[in-house]
């Protein structure tokens, strides 16, 4: 019987307050490897639906994406946008759509800035997932001296525009349910695969998930409340408009996914690969994994690719 985690990892983590006049309020923490001097500072940005606390830190059996950053020498770091997790929410009277690329990076060069202050001013290692993929990847385009290397998990990209194209969101927020994540975990394997998430591993997850928003329980059935922004984002990429230059990124990048993700698929990635100004990067395909595959089965050998790669580049 597998050894259920409901908490985020036990190894003690140092958090942190992002607060600046005029703007909204970020959590940010950080899970040392224990080492006198990390490899060096990788931070996470966390993609559309949910935050730090239920990726980067979230323990299944016991263990996290972060132990195994640390595990390989590196410091792990943390923030949510706003919005997210710990972070503060908008107000009703935010202007523009909430989270969206242009508030989004925004909020990256503050959560960037923060790292450096405490660090010695090193660059560091963008780990982004989904539209924080496109996130780390716009920053790496405009800010290169900040990153060291970039890792795209499973990044959105430019599509040409199809009737199937998503709409653009009218409204700034939208509720999101457990059933709607868990449609997520399944709606991209093949009929006749076994599942990539088990149900125990997925009920302790989605409590966790319910709890990070504390007016969940008013909805019905309970729901998250979630910003629309990336989900605007997401429609203009996939109508084909560009949210950066990528032939402007030269950090060494790496491109991992899973071969079940609809999201970043062989076409998206090779079209990414194409246009990096990047003369180090890597395609990494990963099997009988999803979009969601830092929560799957395969999450192992997702922390692998990652280890290597960075390791590899010293």
């Amino acid at each position: 019987m597998n050894r259920i985690i409901t908490a985020v990892s036990a190894t003690p983590r140092e958090r942190y307050t992002l607060a600046e006049r005029g703007e909204l309020t970020l959590a940010m923490q950080v899970q040392r490897c224990g080492r006198e001097a990390a490899l060096a500072d990788v931070l996470y940005v966390h993609g559309a639906t949910f935050g730090a606390d239920l990726s980067l830190y979230f323990a299944f059996d016991g263990r996290s994406w972060a132990d195994a950053l640390c595990e390989a020498g590196f410091d792990a770091w943390g923030f949510d946008f706003a919005g997210y997790g710990d972070s503060q929410r908008y107000p009703a009277a935010h202007a523009g759509m909430p989270c969206d690329i242009d508030d989004a990076s925004a909020q990256l060069r503050r959560a960037v800035a923060a790292v450096r202050a405490r660090n010695g001013g090193r660059p560091l290692v963008l780990l982004g997932h989904s539209h924080g993929g496109t996130v780390a990847a716009r920053h790496a385009a405009l800010q290169p001296d900040d990153v060291r290397a970039l890792v795209l998990f499973a990044p959105v990209v430019t599509r040409a525009e199809t009737a199937r194209s998503p709409a653009a969101p009218t409204q700034s927020h939208y509720p999101l349910t457990v059933w709607a994540q868990y449609r997520r975990f399944i709606e991209d394997v093949p009929r006749g695969q076994s599942p990539v998430l088990s149900d125990a591993h997925y009920d302790a997850w989605s409590a966790a998930f319910l709890r990070s928003d504390p007016g969940a329980a008013a909805h019905t059935p309970p729901a998250v409340m979630t910003p629309s922004g990336p989900l605007a984002d997401i429609a203009a990429l996939w109508r084909g408009h560009s949210l950066y230059d990528a032939s402007r990124i030269v950090a060494p990048t790496l491109l991992v996914r899973g071969q079940w993700d609809s999201v970043c698929d062989d076409r998206d990635a090779a079209a990414l690969l194409s246009t990096l100004g990047a003369a180090d990067k890597l395609d990494v395909r990963i099997e009988r994994a999803t979009h969601l595959m830092h929560l799957e089965a395969q999450r192992g050998a997702l922390h692998d690719a990652v280890n290597r790669f960075l390791l590899e580049r010293g």
